[in-house]
Formats: structure tokens, C-alpha cells, sequence
């Protein structure tokens, strides 16, 4: 049976629906406990910049562009940028392929690829979203150790401890959002806490800049080095822009989904980035080859400011690491059939225990390996450069092969190969980082 183009709602038990796609043909929506083909684009271009403005920005001075230099760096961006919109548009084109509205990414897989596809997509998205929200948790006890760090100098108070409270702070908060269009006003709430981080570290940064004497713009390290972190570098910036969860956040869009999504991902891809940029380019220029991995820590100012900052930063923190554990959680409300009202005790009881389980152990691999900037590079080339880059390009190589010419496909395959060689690279650059760091310092290191 045919529904309506704007049906919305929580797909749970029974026949699967149908829709109208942009081509007016039947498109079948799979079962879900969590609400779907609801959301603007304008909504969606708020998620997908929530992502990539969140307090991650203010470290990009420290792990992109110092490694890269002002050259490196500042190119890097640009060709990040539009190699990332281009890589996403294609995953968004195929959102309805064969007939049928594809809400996870592994679902999307299966039907291009078969069975086995799913399981891997799956694993490898996993590992993706598992290891942004492990950087997530550091961001958010880094956050309020700078806090505590601003009004004492006592050091009883240990990096892990603020990583266990900021856990559970973001535990309350998903246990309360009981799906990603649920997020609404807090998308709001989002853009103004980045936007007070974002600005307050340009502001302060631009004042110490300009007080500073001539920084020193050098790329550190031996030869040898400077090649890991520079393929690190790189890691990090596919890393900067990409969920690697597209079809999911594509859920929740109305119809028409492929145009809709391409208006998310131009407004992600155009207004988003500026305030990256900005803080990105600002704290290299003040700091030079001094720059930290968190740019709060290394600014001047009033204590006040810079409190509201590190505040604004760990709840931001908190609302985009949802954002990203939400398919973790689609697919454990579906397969329990959790639905209906978000305070009934059943559904209440059964986030409280598994999203609670779940972002406990994700504070606790936080706490005890604390390395940002390696977690950053490591989640990059196993789970980022695949999903975004090499899994894009040759999905839609299959996908729409009798249609595409042979410069097209040959185009297509070089993407595969240049993007799983970077991606191997970048991958044994990100072990060696955190051998390195582990010899540095112990687990549960207070940085």
C-alpha cells in the first residue's frame, strides 16, 4: 500500500511502507523504532555541522596544521573539503537504490554487495563511531579539567577523573534524547555552545597573536617523523569532515531525500566550515609549532571567558556525541522492539541500562588511553578513509555501472586505490603514534 510522500514516524512491526520517491515511484522504507522521513534539510545541515564544529575544532590547529605546515595545512583543508562533499554526495545519490530507502549503512552495503557486505560495513562503522565517541569523552573530561585547572593548581583532581564525570554526564543526556530527530532545540543549543567556544578561542587567540613576538612556524621532528605525522595529519583531516554514518542521519529526512540531503550536505560543506577554519588557522598563527592539541589550553584571558568556553565545550560535546552512538542505539531499540512513549518504565529502564553499559565502556577505554590526536588518526585510516572514501567510490562504481563511461570508472578506481593506500599508510603512522605515547606515558595518563 502506497503512503503519502510526507509519511513520517517510527516504523516498528508489520509490512514495510512505501513512499513516493522524487521519481513518483513506490519506495519501501525498512522497519525502525526510531522516527524517520521527518526532518528538514535545514534540520540535517544542522546535524551534520554540529558534527563538524564540535569541540574537535580545537584541536585541528595542533593536529592538522602543525604537522603540515601553512601550506600542507591550509591545502589539505581546501582538497579535504571538497573531496569529502563529493565522496558523501555519492553515498546520498544512493539512498533509494533498487527501489528501496536505505536507513543504515550497512543496509546500503547489503543490497549493492550481498550478505556478507553487511556484516563487515557494520564492523567497520562500529569501530568508527566507537572510537569518535572514546574522543568525544577525552574532548569532554579534557574540557573540565581545563576548568578545574583555572581556579587550582592542586593536581588532585587527575585527567581520568573528569573523563568518568563527563561520561556520565553524557549518559544522562542520552538517556534522555530517545532518538536523533528528538534532538530538535538542542541542535539550536549546539550551534550557540560552538559558536561561544569557536569564538572566545579565535578572540583570544587573535589577541595573543598579535601581542606574541615572530612564532616559529617549523615542522618538528626528524625525517622519519615528520612522514608519520604528516600521513597522521592527513588521517586527521578525512576524519575532520566525514560522520561515516550518512545513511542514517539521511533517515531522517523527508521526501525528497536525495535532494534534500544534497541541500544539507552544500550548507555542511559551505557555511559549516567557516567557523573550523577559522579557529583552525587562528590558533596555528598565534601558537606556531607551540600549538596544543586542545586550543584552550593555550590561550590567554580573563579566567571568566575562558571558563565559558570550556563549559560550552563539553556540552557540546555532550549533544554531538549522540549524534554519533545514535545507530548504535537504532539498532538495539529495533532489535528489542523498543517503541512507543520515551518514558514508559520498559523503555526508560532499558536505555538507562544499555546506552548507560555502552558509554561505559567507552568512558573507560578513554580514560585509560587518553590520546586524542592518535585516536583521531587511528579512527581515520581504519574506519573513515573505508567507509567515506574507498567504500563510496566503488559502491557507486557497482551501483550505477551500466550508466557510467569508461573515464568514470577508471576515475572511480583511482579513488579506490589512492584512498586504500593513504588509508594503510595512515594506519600503521597512527599504531607507531600511540607506541610512541604509550612508552611516554602510562595508562590512565593525567596529560
Amino acid at each position: 500500500m502506497e503512503a503519502s510522500q510526507h509519511e513520517s514516524g517510527v516504523i516498528g512491526a508489520g509490512p514495510p511502507k512505501k513512499v513516493q520517491s522524487e521519481d513518483h515511484l513506490a519506495v519501501e522504507i525498512p522497519q525502525t523504532a526510531h522516527q524517520i522521513s521527518h526532518d528538514s534539510w535545514f534540520q540535517v545541515g544542522f546535524v551534520l555541522t554540529t558534527g563538524i564544529n564540535s569541540a574537535y575544532v580545537l584541536g585541528y590547529s595542533g593536529t592538522v596544521m602543525l604537522p603540515l605546515g601553512w601550506i600542507g595545512g591550509v591545502v589539505g583543508l581546501i582538497l579535504a573539503t571538497a573531496f569529502s562533499l563529493y565522496a558523501n554526495s555519492l553515498v546520498a545519490k544512493l539512498h533509494e537504490f533498487g527501489g528501496k530507502r536505505h536507513i543504515r549503512y550497512r543496509d546500503l552495503a547489503e543490497a549493492i554487495y550481498g550478505r556478507k557486505a553487511y556484516s563487515l560495513t557494520w564492523g567497520l562503522q562500529y569501530v568508527n563511531l566507537f572510537m569518535i565517541n572514546v574522543g568525544y569523552i577525552i574532548l569532554a573530561g579534557q574540557a573540565l579539567k581545563a576548568v578545574y585547572v583555572l581556579y587550582t593548581d592542586d593536581h588532585v583532581m587527575k585527567l581520568p577523573y573528569f573523563i568518568a564525570l563527563a561520561g556520565f554526564g553524557c549518559g544522562l543526556f542520552a538517556i534522555s534524547i530517545p532518538h536523533l530527530s528528538a534532538l530538535r532545540i538542542w541542535l539550536g543549543f549546539s550551534t550557540f555552545f560552538s559558536l561561544v567556544y569557536i569564538v572566545i578561542a579565535f578572540a583570544l587567540a587573535l589577541k595573543d597573536g598579535i601581542e606574541a613576538p615572530p612564532r616559529d612556524y617549523s615542522i618538528p621532528g626528524s625525517n622519519s617523523s615528520k612522514f608519520f605525522t604528516t600521513v597522521g595529519a592527513i588521517a586527521n583531516l578525512v576524519f575532520a569532515f566525514n560522520t561515516g554514518m550518512l545513511p542514517e542521519i539521511q533517515a531522517t529526512l523527508r521526501q525528497p531525500v536525495v535532494e534534500n540531503m544534497m541541500k544539507a550536505l552544500y550548507f555542511q560543506f559551505t557555511v559549516g566550515v567557516l567557523p573550523m577554519y577559522a579557529v583552525t588557522f587562528i590558533g596555528y598563527w598565534a601558537y606556531g609549532s607551540s600549538t596544543s592539541t586542545y586550543l584552550l589550553n593555550s590561550v590567554g584571558g580573563p579566567v571568566w571567558v575562558k571558563t565559558m568556553a570550556n563549559v560550552a565545550a563539553f556540552l557540546q560535546t555532550a549533544i554531538a556525541l549522540h549524534i554519533f552512538a545514535s545507530p548504535m542505539y537504532e539498532y538495539l531499540d529495533t532489535k528489542y522492539d523498543i517503541k512507543g512513549s520515551a518514558l514508559a518504565l520498559r523503555n526508560l529502564s532499558f536505555r538507562i541500562v544499555v546506552r548507560g553499559g555502552y558509554l561505559g565502556i567507552t568512558t573507560f577505554i578513554a580514560a585509560l588511553l587518553p590520546f586524542l590526536g592518535d585516536f583521531m588518526s587511528l579512527t581515520g585510516a581504519l574506519a573513515t578513509f573505508p567507509l567515506t572514501f574507498i567504500l563510496a567510490n566503488h559502491m557507486y562504481l557497482v551501483a550505477k555501472n551500466k550508466k557510467l563511461s569508461s573515464l568514470q570508472k577508471n576515475w572511480h578506481w583511482l579513488n579506490v586505490c589512492v584512498f586504500g593506500c593513504l588509508a594503510v599508510l595512515a594506519a600503521i603512522s597512527a599504531l607507531r603514534l600511540i607506541a610512541v605515547d604509550s612508552k611516554t606515558y602510562h595508562i590512565f595518563a593525567d596529560l
